[in-house]
């Protein structure tokens, strides 16, 4: 029985199956080895075929009352597994992109980048991180992607890994982030402005980070273990110049798509990385990130998708890498 955002936009092809972004889904489905049964709550059902579901004559609709649970309408069937029952086996049957999954997934990163490019280039150092998070978000809507997460520092902020947009202004330098959804997947992105020459002791730091990233990316590989993909970016640390455990201070990101990180890269994952498969490593550093959405290719090589050509770039590697917008 597939509950969950990420494991119904997959299986049901990129159908929205959410109303409140912060709600549970309004749509079940019960996977059977013959025939799929959706359960949709009674008052969800018709938009739900008319604009979402897949035509699928092997597929039956249950209506549920508003106000059961979707689960009530298993009945016998309840004995049905659980997404956490195989949660290893569905992260590994989505890791692989398809083709047209791949295509939506290149238009929505590159458009995602777009808009941190388009904000970046309005915004003023007097500016609020609320009025820059509501120009990030309403660029994202226009474009039909759902705002995930919005996330916004200035100058005064930028020690905070999350920091949620504030009344303050943004000063000499801001950090931009969104996770934007459509069709199901997931970009993931951070971009970095500044009013003015960026600091030398600044500057070198935004360097150093990106030979970390450089490193997760080096391990990221068709075959490899994630936690040892994992293990070698976040021994980079202590070879770029910053404390060996500042990966303690904050998560590195993980693999992509129809989740956030699918799964969040740890020491402890079973994980393989797939050629296909998305990825998003964030590396950061009290007033440094950097965060990308991109996909491993079969050469081992990645294809950065979050890019937009208007942004500067330093070849990291092989690898064109955002540095710090100097306006």
């Amino acid at each position: 029985m597939l509950r969950s955002p990420g494991a119904l936009s997959w299986y049901l092809d990129g159908a929205r199956v959410h109303v409140s972004l912060a709600g549970d889904p309004v749509l079940a489905v019960v996977v059977g080895r013959d025939r799929d049964e959706w359960l949709a709550f009674s008052n969800e059902a018709e938009r739900l075929v008319a604009e979402e579901l897949p035509h699928d004559d092997a597929a039956t609709l249950t209506r549920v009352p508003w106000f059961e649970p979707l689960d009530a309408a298993v009945g016998p069937r309840a004995g049905a597994l659980t997404e956490a029952d195989v949660a290893l086996e569905l992260r590994a049957a989505r890791a692989s992109l398809l083709p047209t999954e791949l295509d939506r997934y290149r238009a929505l990163c590159r458009e995602s980048a777009e808009v941190l490019t388009d904000v970046a280039g309005s915004v003023s150092p007097t500016d609020s991180e609320q009025h820059a998070a509501a120009l990030l978000a309403a660029g994202l809507v226009d474009r039909g992607i759902d705002p995930l997460v919005v996330l916004v520092s200035g100058r005064q902020r930028v020690a905070h890994r999350h920091p949620l947009p504030t009344a303050a202004a943004l000063g000499r330098r801001a950090m931009l982030v969104v996770c934007g959804r459509r069709s199901g997947l997931i970009a993931n992105v951070t971009r970095w402005v500044s009013f003015g020459a960026v600091p030398e002791g600044e500057a070198d730091a935004d360097r150093r980070i990106l030979d970390v990233e450089a490193a997760f990316f080096a391990a990221t590989v068709p075959g490899a273990a994630l936690a040892e993909a994992w293990r070698s970016g976040v021994a980079a640390y202590g070879a770029a110049g910053f404390a060996a455990d500042e990966w303690r201070n904050h998560h590195q990101g993980g693999a992509a798509g129809y989740v956030g990180r699918d799964p969040r890269g740890t020491a402890d994952v079973a994980d393989r990385v797939h050629e296909g498969q998305a990825f998003a490593w964030n590396p950061s550093a009290p007033g440094a990130k950097v965060e990308d959405t991109v996909v491993v290719r079969s050469d081992a090589a990645v294809e950065v998708l979050t890019r937009d050509e208007r942004w500067p770039t330093v070849d990291v590697a092989g690898v064109a890498r955002p540095v710090v917008w100097e306006r």
